[in-house]
C-alpha cells in the first residue's frame, strides 16, 4: 500500500511516517517500481503501536526503546515496566506544573475586573511574575466563588 493508505489505516500522517523513517523509528519503506513507497501490514502494525505509544505521551527515543522491546520476544518485562513507571513519574511532574498553571491563571483571572479599563493583572503577571496578584486574592477569589454558587 502507498504512503496515504498506510497513513489512513495506522491513523499516523504521511508526514509523521517519513518523519519516523528519517530518524530510524521504523525502517525505510520498499519502494515500488515507479519509486512510491510501499508499506506492507506489518509495517502498519509497527505504525499503529507507534500511535498508541505517542497517545500515551511517550517521547520518540522511549518509542524506539519500546519497539525494540516489543520485537525482542526474550524481552524481560522489568524493562518495559521500568521505562512505564518512569514515564509516569514524567508525567506526574507535567501535571503538577499544569495544574499550578492553572492555579495561578485562575486566581489572575479573578483579580481582572475584564471591563473597559485598560489595567489588566494577567498581562501584568506575564510582564513580571507574582506582582499583579496581592496576597489576598485568593481568599476573595473563595468568598467570590461561595456568593456565586448561593445567587
Amino acid at each position: 500500500m502507498n504512503i496515504g493508505e498506510a497513513a489512513k489505516a495506522s491513523g499516523v500522517s504521511a508526514k509523521m511516517i517519513r518523519y519516523y523513517e528519517a530518524t530510524g523509528l521504523i525502517p525505510k519503506a520498499e519502494r515500488r517500481t515507479s519509486g512510491y513507497r510501499d508499506y506492507s501490514p506489518a509495517d502498519v502494525h509497527n505504525l499503529r503501536f507507534i500511535r498508541r505509544a505517542r497517545d500515551m505521551g511517550f517521547a520518540v527515543a522511549e518509542i524506539h526503546e519500546l519497539l525494540g522491546l516489543w520485537r525482542d520476544r526474550s524481552r524481560h518485562s522489568a524493562d518495559v515496566k521500568r521505562i512505564a513507571a518512569a514515564h509516569v513519574e514524567e508525567l506526574s511532574v507535567r501535571i503538577a506544573a499544569m495544574e499550578e498553571m492553572r492555579s495561578t491563571l485562575q486566581t489572575l483571572i479573578g483579580c481582572c475586573a475584564g471591563d473597559d479599563r485598560p489595567d489588566c493583572p494577567i498581562l501584568a503577571d506575564l510582564e513580571e511574575p507574582g506582582v499583579a496578584v496581592r496576597p489576598d486574592a485568593q481568599a476573595r477569589l473563595r468568598e467570590r466563588a461561595i456568593a456565586n454558587r448561593r445567587g
